[in-house]
């Protein structure tokens, strides 16, 4: 079980993610939404210990990840928003590095590897750099990474970002199958349909604090909406998308 225990981490004085908590348990998917600048990836980068908590604390399995950070960080998978990835390296490259990383022996690594690279239609440009690689083609590689070493907790930080329809539909149901499995996961995104579809629980962030936290289910019926999107923009008070377009067409043609 992951914990969040009051979590705040402050910049200059200012508070990026304000006295946020919550608890994700095995086989639950917790949506983790809000407006950019919300505080989502500062959370997510506290979470896997890339910032440190200004407040607060962050539990898994009932003890302080600071105790064994290390340990931790070996039990997790991590999707980061932005595919920054060694640009020399070839695909199969990148995973051989991450697997030796995770101290997987040459014998398991490699047909994982062959697997990944078949299931996400990525052998032909296996060996050809990352660099000349696809926005989607770098997300694949990254999901690859995440899920190598079979971890217990799954951290997706936009993991839909570039994909193509079919891929994100794989990724959907691999996540419900994961969880079916008994794993956790921490599921941040802006495609809200794809949450609502997935995530047994959602927290949405307004500002660095917490506007909701609960199932879709109790929060369709306490809003009295009818969709994750309507939720999310009267807890957030963002303006009418179609006023906001309605807008833009006006200053075009001004």
């Amino acid at each position: 079980m992951l914990e969040v225990r009051n979590l705040t981490k402050k910049f200059n004085g200012v508070a990026a993610v304000e006295n946020v908590s919550f608890t994700l348990r095995p086989g639950e998917i917790l949506g983790y939404v809000g407006p950019n600048g919300a505080g989502k990836s500062t959370t997510v980068k506290m979470i896997i210990g890339l910032l440190d908590p200004s407040e607060g604390q962050i539990l898994f399995r009932g003890k302080s990840i600071i105790d064994d950070l290390p340990g931790f960080q070996a039990r997790i998978g991590y999707v980061p928003e932005e595919s920054h990835l060694y640009p020399h390296l070839s695909g199969r490259e990148y995973l051989q590095l991450v697997g030796r990383l995770r101290g997987l022996p040459k014998e398991i690594l490699e047909p994982k590897i062959d697997r990944f690279l078949s299931l996400f239609s990525l052998q032909e440009d296996a060996n050809c750099p990352v660099s000349a690689y696809s926005k989607g083609m770098r997300q694949k590689i990254l999901i690859s990474a995440a899920l190598m070493h079979n971890p217990e907790l799954l951290i997706l930080d936009e993991p839909l970002s570039g994909l193509d329809v079919t891929t994100a539909l794989v990724l959907r149901d691999l996540l419900q199958g994961l969880a079916a499995q008994g794993r956790m996961i921490l599921f941040s995104s802006h495609v809200l349909d794809v949450l609502e579809k997935v995530c047994s629980g959602v927290l949405i962030l307004c500002k660095g604090k917490v506007a909701a936290h609960d199932t879709i289910e109790r929060l369709r019926e306490s809003l009295h909406e009818t969709s994750l999107e309507g939720i999310f923009g009267q807890l957030t008070r963002e303006k009418n998308h179609r006023a906001i377009a309605d807008d833009i067409l006006e200053v075009m043609q001004a």
